[in-house]
């Protein structure tokens, strides 16, 4: 008896430790509500520098991120007080006061080395496949594949008190036309590098389903001279002024593809999966408008996809890019079962490549609707770095070295 009363008292006691910890949580975030009602008032997301309702739910997870060893900026600590705050400063003027611009991503600091890096909160009954497709390109056989252009997942969080949502650390990226291109040799790498990535994962037997522009990103850490801020690429991490970038001739940055969500991967001996058209951040495609309810191979569409990223970014919007038009129009076709395989894309690009002259890989490349005084400025800007790149006999295709 004394024996069982000891136990229930080693329980109780167990539980009403647990009990004091949620109600330390509960305490800190009424805390944080207050002072954030207090600073901003009820109408908090309309004001500048605002928390937003995403940004909140973040803040809820500093401490234990840091026990984690990831560190968010300071304008989500639990102690955080705006800069700006009995100033008349502009918030936007302030490093803290910008927000993040999607509430499932945001940036970090790995405590450990200092790197930067990026969070991915995801509920894993939307998501079931996300997870395991990233680790899967991580693997001992696949992750120093030189065609590999998949996003590192550096680590998976799983939230303590919550089985659904996972954490994903990334390396922290930038958008893949920020900054802008210099030239068409920088543009041919950028090229290469996507289409061979996209190959790597369907030869891999893994489509991605959504390889939009906005799911195209790449590592910036060597194109800037100082780190730039996450939220403001122009600006140093530290808003101290804007942030100096090298061109990718001179640091050829890695590009990658982003957000597994609808990826699906497919045994080896399937030489036709079909699925259901699910419709990502890309509406366009043809085969999705009359046939919703038909199951279809998800490999023609990705084709379709990276395809149209070329056609709107570079073709529709910038000058001189012809050349790559015969290609393109061929993966972009109506039919999907006409549209060509990634491989055989990869090799009429070698050719396209190899076609093009020194003189045009050197080129500027230029925006259809960039006006006079733009044009001059940036083309005498130009020159000046191309008189140099020559004289140094810098590559006219600055490859990554892999």
């Amino acid at each position: 008896m004394k024996k069982a009363a000891t136990s229930t008292t080693v329980k109780s006691a167990r539980k009403t430790n647990a009990e004091l910890k949620a109600e330390e949580v509960e305490r800190r975030n009424a805390l944080r509500a207050r002072r954030e009602l207090e600073i901003f008032g009820e109408e908090r997301d309309p004001r500048p520098g605002a928390l937003s309702t995403n940004e909140t739910w973040w803040c809820q997870q500093y401490l234990w991120l840091k026990s984690q060893g990831y560190l968010l900026r300071r304008r989500y600590a639990p102690d955080w007080v705006p800069s700006w705050e009995g100033t008349q400063r502009n918030p936007f003027d302030c490093e803290d006061g910008h927000c993040v611009h999607f509430g499932q991503i945001m940036d970090a600091t790995r405590i450990s080395d200092g790197s930067y890096v990026s969070l991915k909160v995801l509920k894993q009954s939307h998501y079931p496949h996300e997870v395991e497709i990233g680790q899967w390109f991580m693997s001992e056989q696949l992750v120093s594949h030189p065609r590999n252009h998949c996003v590192p997942f550096l680590e998976v969080l799983s939230l303590p008190n919550d089985e659904d949502r996972q954490v994903i650390v990334m390396p922290l990226l930038l958008p893949f036309g920020r900054p802008r291109f210099d030239t068409f040799g920088e543009v041919m790498e950028c090229f290469r590098q996507l289409f061979e990535g996209l190959l790597f994962m369907h030869n891999n037997h893994v489509a991605h389903r959504d390889c939009m522009w906005m799911n195209i990103m790449m590592d910036a850490k060597n194109l800037y001279v100082e780190p730039y801020h996450p939220t403001e690429p122009h600006m140093k991490r530290d808003f101290s002024g804007h942030a100096r970038h090298y061109t990718r001739t001179q640091r050829p940055p890695k590009y990658y593809f982003i957000d597994f969500g609808l990826s699906r991967r497919y045994s080896a001996h399937e030489d036709n999966p079909l699925e259901y058209p699910i419709f990502g951040g890309d509406k366009s495609v043809p085969e999705f408008q009359n046939n919703p309810d038909v199951p279809l191979n998800p490999f023609p569409t990705d084709v379709y996809y990276l395809g149209n990223v070329i056609r709107e970014e570079f073709l529709n919007t910038k000058v001189g890019f012809e050349f790559m038009k015969p290609l393109i129009d061929d993966m972009v076709q109506d039919d999907p079962h006409k549209r060509p395989k990634m491989n055989v894309v990869v090799e009429r690009f070698d050719l396209i490549r190899q076609q093009l002259s020194t003189w045009k890989l050197r080129s500027r490349v230029a925006a259809k609707d960039e006006g006079l005084f733009k044009s001059l400025y940036r083309g005498a800007a130009h020159w000046r770095r191309r008189v140099a790149f020559i004289i140094k006999r810098a590559p006219a295709v600055p490859r990554l070295q892999e």
